[in-house]
């Protein structure tokens, strides 16, 4: 037995209606089911997805305090969801930084990254893989501040994430 893939997360925020509408209109996650049977939660897919749901999400309320992983506790860092090709990436990088979400971005070598925040405060990353068969030892060896206008201008905005690493 071995794992081989992440399902699904989930995560405490503090306004449910907040997130949903961050999670849906800024990273494009389709709306699947409120908490029916689970009071205060939603639960949505990721676009394209074949999953039940990708993103659980419980309310916790306003006077939730911010979470101290990394800072006063130990806890999750962030979750890191994949793009189909470069041009999404820039686009998400636009709408990120429209609704004041982008906090940073990195260019590990063999993959591209923004991070931002949600509504709660939650960091996360949206990445970019370079595909195995365009992989240089360059790449491997690179970490520094992403330029994703020279990476668009070297593989083109429809350059397939990662075909061969992380998907079959």
């Amino acid at each position: 037995m071995s794992i081989f893939r992440l399902n699904h997360a989930v995560l405490y925020v503090r306004d449910l209606a907040e997130s949903v509408a961050f999670y849906r209109d800024v990273l494009g996650f389709e709306y699947t089911e409120d908490g029916e049977l689970y009071p205060g939660a939603a639960f949505l897919r990721g676009p394209g997805s074949t999953n039940d749901h990708d993103l659980g999400l419980f309310e916790l309320g306003s006077a939730a305090a911010d979470s101290g992983a990394g800072k006063t506790s130990v806890g999750l860092y962030h979750l890191a969801w994949e793009v189909d090709t470069l041009g999404d990436l820039e686009r998400l990088a636009g709408r990120l930084t429209e609704a004041g979400a982008l906090v940073g971005s990195s260019d590990h070598g063999t993959t591209k990254s923004l991070y931002a925040k949600d509504p709660s405060g939650l960091e996360f990353e949206v990445v970019w893989i370079i595909p195995r068969e365009l992989l240089t030892d360059e790449d491997r060896g690179k970490s520094g501040r992403l330029d994703l206008a020279a990476e668009l201008a070297k593989y083109g905005p429809d350059a397939r994430s990662g075909v061969g690493i992380s998907r079959p």
